[in-house]
């Protein structure tokens, strides 16, 4: 038997293109390969995917004043049925988007969530109590001025104007480039992370309908079984799946708004790795010595039986290497971002225009308190808190992020998309006034951004006409 004998220890220093032409020799399957890769590299762009889901609510716009519109309703009102038996769950294709593929989202931000946590800003209370409380401050002012303009009216929507949209926010941040430094784009995720801590406890609270006592035991007894698996030290993700789509068919009938389920899931979803990471190298090397005595150049692949049981086996160990939670996110992410927000983005954007007394419209108080809550009540809430408790408390702001970049910051948290649109169809139930809520929170989110950016840019430029200004009294001690 012929061998051939390679070096598993040293580290190869070839382009991930190289890489994949060394392991693969088919063209065919390299070609695919790297345009995977190519492909994987464009997905991970956050400003894409805002580009993405901005757009697809802007023909959401269109169809929604042409012919088409009635036809798209109609699609929209079919009902979906899945059942075993005598059981049955029926869903419109709407609730199906609102409820079932939001849940994922849902999941995702939970991900997020219980990462930052873990590892990320959240764990660490003295660093994650500035952005969380400009947080705070960026949902209560919204809700006051919304309260104000509508206190004789709509009142139950004032939590229309609390959310910022973290995806699509930080896509428009990230137009920005170098402009703004990295230290405030991880306080600004924190804080919209923490804004949409506080937007589903309000979902939870205050958005439902009222409770069957049977299927809130029921989502009890799912979450149970969720805390058992992690407990239990389970890291396969396919019990935790089935038993979130069990949580979610309890919630969805119990009351409790059904997108909570795909939070709770994360938050029982393994955040460690059952390989013992340390000692993963050591057996990586046993383990390519002993492929390389079982393998045999001139035999065909079939009829090597040991090396490939030993790839497999290797297969299965580095499949674990990922945690659970990480693993979710990798499956998630991409559809989550390029298929379910644009088409939520499209069924809930549909605001029709025709016959609609425009003048009318720009006076409606829940035009008025959407608008302005988002467009100038999150700014004051997020710059007044933070600039409130750097000043009087025992905060400073992160290194190089000064108070023009806070201001640009405030002025981004103003556009509220996912999350807005999703509580304004749950407040207002009358047609007419979700129709007004969704175009306020439309309006605010494209002027919101167009602020944001013009600031930027015109406080870089009037930095570099005029040199380094005398630093503030906001900017982090060096």
């Amino acid at each position: 038997m012929t061998k051939k004998r390679h070096t598993f220890t040293q580290k190869s220093t070839l382009h991930p293109h190289e890489e994949v032409r060394r392991i693969y020799w088919e063209p065919l399957v390299v070609r695919r390969i790297t345009q995977r890769n190519a492909l994987s590299a464009v997905t991970s762009d956050s400003t894409l995917a805002a580009v993405i889901m901005v757009s697809a609510a802007f023909v959401a716009i269109i169809v929604a004043n042409t012919p088409a519109y009635g036809f798209v309703r109609s699609m929209l009102e079919l009902p979906l049925e899945i059942g075993i038996g005598s059981f049955i769950v029926s869903i419109s294709c709407e609730q199906f988007i609102n409820d079932f593929l939001m849940a994922i989202f849902f999941l995702l931000v939970g991900v997020e969530l219980k990462y930052e946590m873990t590892v990320g800003q959240l764990r660490h209370p003295k660093q994650a109590a500035l952005p969380m409380l400009a947080a705070v401050g960026g949902v209560i002012v919204p809700a006051l001025i919304f309260l104000a303009c509508n206190f004789k009216g709509a009142a139950h929507g004032w939590a229309t104007p609390i959310a910022t949209d973290i995806a699509f926010a930080l896509g428009v941040m990230s137009l920005l480039g170098d402009r703004v430094a990295v230290e405030t784009k991880v306080f600004f995720q924190t804080l919209a992370i923490a804004d949409d801590i506080i937007a589903i406890g309000v979902l939870a609270l205050f958005y439902g309908q009222t409770f069957k006592i049977e299927w809130v035991v029921g989502s009890l007894f799912a979450t149970f079984i969720l805390s058992l698996l992690n407990h239990g030290r389970v890291y396969s993700l396919k019990p935790y799946v089935a038993v979130g789509a069990l949580l979610w068919i309890c919630m969805f009938n119990s009351g409790i708004h059904a997108t909570l389920a795909g939070v709770i899931l994360a938050f029982f979803l393994p955040a460690r790795s059952d390989v013992r990471l340390g000692e993963l190298h050591g057996w990586l090397d046993d383990q390519a010595l002993e492929l390389d005595d079982h393998y045999d150049e001139r035999s065909h692949v079939l009829g090597q039986h040991d090396f490939t049981e030993a790839a497999w086996h290797v297969e299965r160990v580095m499949h674990h290497v990922r945690p659970p939670l990480q693993r979710m996110e990798r499956y998630y992410a991409v559809p989550v971002n390029f298929v379910i927000l644009p088409l939520f983005a499209f069924v809930n954007a549909q605001v029709r225009l025709v016959g609609v007394d425009l003048s009318a419209l720009l006076v409606d108080p829940i035009v008025r308190g959407v608008f302005f809550g988002a467009l100038i009540g999150k700014p004051i809430g997020v710059i007044g808190m933070t600039t409130l408790l750097v000043k009087l408390g025992p905060f400073s702001l992160p290194r190089h992020m000064d108070w023009r970049q806070l201001v640009t910051m405030g002025l981004l948290s103003g556009v509220g998309f996912t999350m807005s649109i999703l509580i304004a169809g749950l407040a207002f139930t009358n047609l007419v006034e979700a129709n007004a809520a969704k175009c306020a929170v439309l309006a605010a989110a494209v002027v919101a951004s167009a602020a944001g950016l013009f600031f930027a840019a015109l406080s870089d430029s009037f930095r570099t006409g005029h040199g380094q200004t005398r630093p503030s009294k906001l900017t982090a001690p060096r």
